[in-house]
């Protein structure tokens, strides 16, 4: 195993870097990270990869940019609860440590891909409902499906880059600097360098929204002004106020659910954290996963679209089901007893 500098609240571990972050010390910590992981995991899983295929299902729906930055977070949140969940288990309820440091920093550089996709598929997200709101009679020429998947393309490889630099030398091992108390590996500055990027998203996501709110406000002002005028303009304001309303309350969960663990992160930058604070951050780490498994079940409230989707496909599911009742054995059963009741007549004729 590499041997590189360790934390000083970690020496006790003599040397043993990757046993220093496992800080669930009792049965009852593991199993009780086990099963949130395992729940939120699987249901994160399940509501996003059906928010996928709702939105790629339906031809209306996937040409709108709208959606395609929707689906991106999506995808985003099924790669990282599946890699999270798997690595996460695995290092802190099953204790597996005999992996290298290249594999380490491959798993975290996945996650941190991931959940910084999903941040920055809600900024597009946002600036999407900007244009949309500032500028409804351009909205359609600034943001273009072309322009959407450059977009995002972008963002994959930015996140994945970034998530990266560990893997690709910035680490403390390589070179010899201080040591994250909460990551094996991490270079100080490194992590601080990571969650400068990710407060500069959460800023742009902010501003981004304030105005969207500020302009759904004077729309909502608008068409309590001029019901008369009821047509297809007040219906798409309508729908960009529910929208941009929708998208806030992602962003509400984001915030509860990732505060405690960027404020735990900024902490041990600037202080030492104890044995109790580590433990407290593992289980914080698995509000991560609430929020991917949150989002899914805002759209599918909040989105008419999404939601006749939905309809939809649960109108075909009982369909199937009932196709069993048609299946060629009740055919068969239901041809014998018209030809009994035939021969029953003749008999009686």
């Amino acid at each position: 195993m590499d041997s590189c500098r360790i934390p000083a609240n970690a020496s006790k571990c003599s040397g043993n870097t990757m046993e220093c972050f496992m800080v669930l010390s009792t049965q009852a910590q593991k199993i009780s990270i086990g099963i949130l992981c395992g729940l939120f995991g699987t249901m994160c899983v399940f509501e996003n990869s059906l928010v996928l295929y709702l939105i790629f299902s339906s031809p209306g729906i996937r040409k709108k940019p709208s959606y395609l930055f929707i689906g991106s977070l999506a995808l985003a949140d099924i790669l990282a609860s599946i890699i999270f969940v798997c690595s996460f288990v695995n290092f802190h309820v099953f204790n597996e440590a005999g992996f290298s440091k290249e594999v380490f920093l491959l798993q975290l550089g996945g996650v941190n891909t991931s959940f910084s996709a999903s941040l920055s598929s809600l900024l597009l997200t946002a600036l999407d409902r900007y244009l949309s709101i500032s500028r409804p009679s351009q909205y359609k020429l600034l943001m273009t499906r072309k322009r959407a998947w450059t977009a995002l393309a972008v963002l994959w490889v930015t996140c994945a880059t970034i998530a990266g630099l560990p893997l690709l030398g910035w680490n403390c091992c390589t070179l010899d600097s201080s040591c994250s108390e909460l990551f094996p590996f991490v270079d100080d500055n490194y992590l601080s360098g990571w969650l400068c990027w990710v407060v500069v998203l959460l800023g742009c996501i902010v501003c981004a929204y304030a105005h969207v709110l500020w302009r759904a406000r004077q729309h909502v002002a608008y068409m309590e002004q001029h019901q008369a005028q009821a047509g297809k303009q007040n219906s798409r304001m309508r729908m960009d106020v529910m929208l941009a309303k929708t998208l806030v309350m992602v962003l509400a969960v984001l915030m509860l659910c990732w505060s405690p663990v960027l404020v735990l992160m900024i902490y041990s930058i600037f202080g030492r954290l104890s044995d109790r604070l580590r433990k407290v951050f593992a289980f914080c780490s698995t509000l991560c996963l609430l929020n991917s498994m949150i989002n899914p079940i805002i759209y599918a409230l909040r989105s008419k679209e999404l939601f006749s989707s939905l309809r939809r496909v649960l109108s075909h599911f009982r369909r199937q089901l009932k196709a069993p009742e048609e299946s060629p054995e009740a055919e068969s059963s239901h041809k014998s007893s018209v030809i009994e009741t035939v021969c029953e007549d003749m008999h009686a004729v």
